[in-house]
């Protein structure tokens, strides 16, 4: 939140600026500037001998920018003529350097179509007026000098849209303008946002058409392999995550070393799949290396040495790093409007916060089966997700407990700004079989789970809401229910009242100010919510918990702002909460969801973030430099503060303050949680 003030300027677009045009208003500047640039064109200009000789006839175009260095630069001429496409480009090497345009007080580059007709007649009566062109406009040229129907043909296919939160606000903010749109199930498909966000025009802007190298074309514009057939087409990157990075600790250095491979592709208009492979080492800021490796926290895997938060069960690598690596994939197949199935191996989320308390992306990715129905006003999703429990405790036959998850959610447009959503879920023990009742998409899951005996399952309801004060400004909320006893509804101190609720509001364009987006939310779960007396029927996933990262027995408030200009985006996150942990006497204080509630502090006079009650603050700053639109690369930098304050200080549990500085390069194919 502390990058507000920076960020809050007056909102103006300035014209590039010649000396003969200064200190005239922003109008008259646009028109001095068409002028000038038009008399110093045409002066210079010599048309090729060739074109008169052949008696040509045809009305051309000249694109070119000012950069934000205020050097004139062409980028193409739609003419097959190349007699004519290099004198057009020695003319705009004479134009002089000038004031680069301004945004915002920015200098930014700005794009212009000059029109020559020719026969070529010289006179402002004659020659047509320059125009400033959108970068639309420049990706329908760039496709046709390519010869390509579309450069980004995953727009129109039935593939995820990688889902990490920034990248998303974009996305979120276009459905808000329009109406009887749903936002809270993640992630989006290409070809559903392609109807209400332009794609293309986000990624094309970035592109560079004079681009001739092969190396220069990779790096800026395109995958690294596709193919294109008739009604099959695929496409290959070859994707790094590369950190480093220092914290405090005695820890020599960070970093992160992830290679990725990606491919994607489709099968017809309906049938589209995608796979990525990490193979990834790392070694993290001290309070994550600790959570990886803690031999004394409840839910150490087992057949591993550690557990990275998000990804999955580590091995060791070399003294003191971790190797860990992770594969996803799915095939999405999309029969009509109406209807879209997938299955696949991967993460999902519901909601409109940067938390979820009813199904978060927080933990592993986990094999899933997802359908889809959209009509009218209704959107319903049915999951059936198959977790594991890694728990050394939970270890069968040298196997890892495994344990099904079933998920209704119903979202209805009640008004053109009112939304509500209706979720429940239920989970059963991998060792009884999947229950072919769970697989009905319209039935009720506690009935289900009633009636297959005594503690067979868990059970959980959950209720959301999104009101949109204004396009740009929305408000919501989530509540969940594990359990609620209506006779002791008004003693929330009894453990069996366990419950969590979310609010939280997001400001698109935040103060007239495009691109800055401000959010803020509000989340609190109460003691032993998502715990179940057996751990194994607990709502978690590979010893992470399957909503909030936190678990349960807190409360926490966020605040975060980002800003994107250009290729440039900055953004700001700050965190501060309590949670309260267990004292280590064998009793459980409702933090932990992977202990059993039956060791329970006590029936009554439960408080929330009892026990080892911490104090937890952070503060993060990223800011990261777009290089590839096509496959999301970029160089970033990101400084990170975290004060971890318990009340009760132990050997395993004890005050930290961290400051952790990293750079790398990476694709943020994903959300990557580390602020717990």
């Amino acid at each position: 939140m502390l990058l507000i003030p920076a960020l809050i300027v007056a909102q103006s677009e300035k014209h590039p600026e010649f000396n003969e045009c200064k200190n005239q208003d922003l109008k008259e500047l646009e028109l001095c500037f068409y002028k000038q640039t038009k008399e110093l064109f045409f002066k210079e200009f010599n048309s090729p001998v060739i074109l008169e000789r052949e008696q040509y006839t045809a009305n051309v175009t000249a694109v070119f920018v000012v950069t934000n260095t205020g050097n004139f630069k062409l980028i193409y001429v739609n003419s097959p003529y190349k007699e004519l496409q290099k004198e057009v480009e020695r003319v705009f090497k004479t134009l002089p350097t000038i004031a680069p345009a301004k945004y915002n007080n920015h200098s930014v580059e700005m794009r212009f179509a000059l029109p020559l007709n020719f026969p070529l007649q010289i006179g402002n009566e004659v020659v047509e007026d320059i125009v400033k062109v959108q970068p639309i406009e420049i990706r329908k040229a760039v496709q046709e000098k390519t010869n390509q129907k579309s450069l980004f043909i995953e727009h129109k296919s039935q593939l995820n849209i990688p889902f990490n939160h920034q990248r998303y606000i974009n996305y979120e903010y276009a459905l808000n303008k329009v109406k009887n749109t749903h936002t809270a199930v993640k992630p989006y498909t290409y070809s559903a946002i392609s109807n209400y966000f332009d794609l293309d025009q986000e990624k094309s802007q970035f592109l560079k058409p004079d681009e001739s190298t092969w190396i220069g074309r990779k790096l800026w514009n395109e995958h690294l392999l596709e193919v294109r057939g008739d009604g099959y087409w695929f496409n290959l990157d070859f994707l790094l995550d590369v950190q480093l990075g220092k914290d405090n600790s005695d820890v020599s250095y960070t970093y992160n070393n992830s290679r990725n491979l990606t491919i994607n592709g489709g099968l017809g208009n309906k049938l589209s799949f995608s796979a990525t492979i990490y193979e990834s080492q790392g070694r993290f800021a001290e309070y994550i290396n600790e959570y990886i490796s803690n031999p004394s926290l409840s839910f150490k895997p087992a057949f591993s040495e550690g557990l990275v938060p998000g990804r999955g069960k580590a091995k060791g690598f070399k003294a003191d790093a971790y190797d860990y690596p992770v594969a996803e994939g799915y095939l999405s197949y999309t029969p009509n409007k109406f209807l879209q199935f997938q299955f696949g191996n991967g993460k999902n989320f519901i909601g409109d916060g940067y938390r979820s308390l009813l199904l978060s992306d927080t933990s592993s990715p986990m094999p899933y089966s997802k359908l889809n129905l959209s009509f009218w006003k209704l959107n319903y999703t049915t999951l059936w997700l198959w977790g594991t429990d890694v728990r050394h405790g939970a270890v069968v036959d040298n196997e890892h407990a495994r344990k099904y998850i079933a998920i209704h959610y119903l979202s209805i447009n009640i008004t053109d700004r009112f939304n509500l959503g209706l979720f429940e879920t239920a989970v059963s023990k991998g060792d009884q079989g999947f229950d072919v009742g769970f697989l009905n998409p319209l039935i009720f899951y506690r009935s289900v789970e009633f009636g297959r005996g005594e503690d067979a399952g868990n059970a959980m309801l959950g209720l959301t809401a999104k009101y949109k004060l204004k396009d740009n400004l929305t408000l919501y909320s989530q509540i969940v229910i594990d359990e609620f006893s209506f006779g002791k509804i008004s003693d929330l101190g009894y453990w069996g009242n366990k419950f969590g609720f979310q609010f939280g509001a997001k400001y698109f364009d935040a103060f007239n100010v495009k691109n800055l987006f401000v959010q803020a939310e509000l989340n609190t779960v109460r003691p032993y919510t998502f715990a179940h007396k057996d751990p194994v029927l607990n709502y978690g996933n590979y010893s992470q918990p399957l909503s909030h990262t936190w678990g349960a027995n807190f409360w926490e408030a966020i605040g975060i702002a980002n800003y994107k200009f250009d290729r440039w985006t900055v953004g700001a996150k700050m965190v501060l909460g309590q949670k309260g942990f267990d004292k280590g006497d064998g009793t459980s204080y409702g933090g932990d969801i992977y202990k059993s509630y039956l060791i329970r502090r006590g029936n009554y006079d439960n408080e929330l973030a009892q026990g080892n009650k911490a104090t937890i603050f952070m503060a993060d700053f990223q800011g990261r430099y777009l290089l590839n639109a096509s496959s999301n690369l970029s160089i970033f930098s990101g400084l990170t503060f975290r004060s971890f304050s318990p009340k009760i200080t132990t050997d395993n549990f004890k005050a930290s303050n961290t400051i952790w500085f990293s750079v790398g390069l990476k694709a943020d194919l994903f959300n990557w949680y580390f602020d717990f």
